[in-house]
């Protein structure tokens, strides 16, 4: 049985560890979410990619759409997959996703207001895309054997891939609304009202998700 003077010294160690993760939990995050797989030009959502692009290059001739859209929009794919990824929780299903989200954009983008935010609105329809699905499908996908995270993770030392695994664990724990809201905060670095746009749900709302993700996760990583 631990003396009193000893409990206090594991509760100093638990609390020190915790303000440690806490610190440096966005950086792991924006770590854990970095890498841009390359699309491939044959692959369904390069094949998109390609025949929006054309379609583009003639709306802006045609000043059809707000100049650079097209630039803008395609810049938002790997932080579309991101975000997708982190709904979804598996590759295909998230390209899936985001060939929705541009192809939604593109039949919408006159509703698009130049000078507007335009990831907040991506985003919007991203999330609208997958909760309709989900509750047209009733589908959850879960992750048992890491396919999301490799499809995520770059290559590192052990000790590293150590702490990464730590991270997806901890994230997988991570009550989902708590997790996207943190996502699009931490990790796209969205100010809380775009964030609030996208997510559908007062500025409040999301600063106090994304508070509880970053305490419980600073929580459950430092006592892992």
């Amino acid at each position: 049985m631990q003396s009193f003077d000893e409990h206090q010294d594991t509760m100093a160690v638990s609390v020190t560890a915790i303000a440690h993760v806490h610190a440096h939990l966005g950086l792991q995050l924006r770590e854990y979410y970095s890498q841009d797989v390359e699309i491939d030009a044959s692959s369904r959502l390069g094949r998109v990619l390609g025949r929006l692009s054309a379609a583009l290059d003639a709306a802006e001739a045609g000043h059809e759409v707000p100049a650079a859209f097209k630039d803008d929009l395609i810049g938002m794919v790997p932080r579309l997959r991101r975000y997708a990824l982190s709904l979804t929780r598996d590759a295909v299903e998230a390209d899936d996703l985001v060939q929705f989200t541009l192809l939604r954009a593109w039949q919408h983008r006159t509703k698009f207001t130049s000078g507007t935010n335009l990831v907040a609105w991506l985003f919007a329809i991203l999330r609208n895309g997958f909760i309709n699905g989900r509750r047209k499908h009733r589908l959850e996908v879960p992750d048992p054997d890491g396919i999301h995270a490799a499809a995520l993770v770059r290559p590192a030392d052990q000790e590293h891939k150590l702490d990464i695994r730590d991270l997806q664990a901890a994230l997988d724990r991570l009550e989902p609304t708590y997790r996207e809201a943190l996502l699009l905060v931490a990790v796209e670095g969205l100010s809380y009202e775009a964030a609030a746009d996208a997510i559908g749900c007062p500025t409040g709302t999301v600063k106090s998700r994304v508070s509880r993700a970053r305490d419980w996760l600073a929580r459950d990583l430092g006592e892992a």
